[in-house]
């Protein structure tokens, strides 16, 4: 394959609105990554649509390079026109492009772009009652044809990659691995931890059925019975259908003074609660990445984490894995973390691990998907 000199792409930026969970930032940061590689250069437009939501001037700020369109329409409107008639075409709403790429498994309509999907999970699939939204909805009602239409399938990791080829049937030529990058921050949240042993443990993540976070309430609550000294427990992200349930709970009974759910949370809180945190644990039934074990890693905070989805291929040695079902074994996990001595291990551990996980990677293979997904493109033509 011979490498094109200049492509241009427009990305779906719509799940970069609003509250930027783990699929917005990887939005946000391959926009930002794409733009800042050497060689070839990547021309970007960031595409949203909203009635409400727009891009800010701090988000626009971040991106140096990148061409942002923001267009004010009913965005379930144009969902539901795309997902009816595949109109209108999003030449005619962000500009020409040689790519069009969602960061969903649902296609973005072109008439002339080759058309590029990112898959992380199917847990929209595998588990179609806990979908939380109209948009997951349509996952599991259009992603087989959407994603075996596609010009080429980027997965988010390799136990993606795997999902994508076995239950969706596509060749492994067609699929490509792009895993995620370490944030720009994690540097000075070293140098705010210093060697502070932490005053929390932290969970970060929507809190949906998935999550799992039931599970690690039974370990808290078990710890908190063996010993007077736990530290408190933080629960950081926004409330979805299902997660009330845990909410409730973690203000009664045993738990009642020792919980704190704080919704979503800003950048900067984020930050904070990541210099301040003892460890980071996460109890997912499923993850496709696990961006917040990453982020955890590469700031030096010990991980606990299930060895779901693609859990135990990041973690690797840098952390601990506990099984799921087994509260008991989540609560030994947790009080290992209060050991100043294997805190300061995995402390050191995570650092290094992350070092194998870079944005300008993820943008590097991402511009390989491009090419392929053009090649594709030329040959059905």
């Amino acid at each position: 394959m011979v490498p094109f000199r200049r492509v241009r792409v427009v990305v779906d930026y719509r799940p970069a609105l609003r509250h930027r969970t783990g699929l917005g930032e990887y939005v946000h940061e391959l926009a930002r990554a794409l733009t800042a590689l050497p060689g070839a250069p990547v021309h970007v437009t960031a595409f949203s649509a909203s009635w409400r939501d727009r891009v800010t001037a701090e988000a626009a700020a971040d991106l140096p390079g990148v061409r942002v369109v923001d267009r004010a329409v009913p965005v379930g409107l144009l969902r539901r026109a795309w997902a009816r008639a595949a109109w209108p075409p999003v030449e005619s709403l962000a500009g020409p492009h040689d790519v069009a790429h969602s960061p969903t498994p649902l296609l973005l309509p072109s008439r002339r772009g080759a058309q590029v999907v990112t898959v992380f999970d199917l847990h929209f699939l595998h588990a179609p009652d806990e979908a939380r939204d109209v948009a997951q909805r349509d996952f599991a009602r259009r992603v087989r044809a959407d994603v075996r239409r596609a010009d080429h399938v980027i997965a988010g990791s390799g136990y993606a990659a795997g999902l994508v080829r076995d239950d969706l049937g596509v060749a492994p030529e067609r699929v490509t691995t792009t895993p995620l990058g370490a944030p720009r921050w994690a540097a000075d949240v070293r140098r705010q931890r210093g060697s502070a042993p932490g005053r929390h443990f932290l969970f970060v993540g929507t809190l949906e059925p998935r999550k799992n976070v039931g599970l690690l309430l039974d370990a808290y609550e078990t710890l908190c019975r063996r010993r007077t000294d736990v530290p408190p427990l933080v629960l950081a992200g926004g409330l979805a259908p299902g997660g009330q349930a845990w909410v409730d709970r973690a203000g009664r009974g045993a738990l009642a003074g020792r919980v704190q759910v704080t919704g979503y949370v800003t950048d900067a809180e984020r930050r904070r609660l990541f210099a301040e945190a003892r460890a980071l644990v996460l109890p997912s039934v499923d993850e496709g990445f696990g961006l917040p074990v990453l982020e955890a890693l590469a700031c030096g905070v010990p991980v606990v984490a299930s060895p779901a989805g693609a859990l135990p291929d990041l973690v690797a040695e840098a952390g601990l894995v506990a099984p799921l079902g087994a509260p008991g074994a989540w609560a030994d996990a947790l009080e290992r973390c209060l050991d100043d001595t294997v805190a300061a291990d995995l402390a050191v551990r995570g650092p290094r691990r992350a070092e194998a996980f870079t944005w300008a990677a993820t943008a590097e293979a991402t511009r390989l998907a491009y090419e392929r997904a053009c090649a594709a493109r030329r040959e059905r033509r």
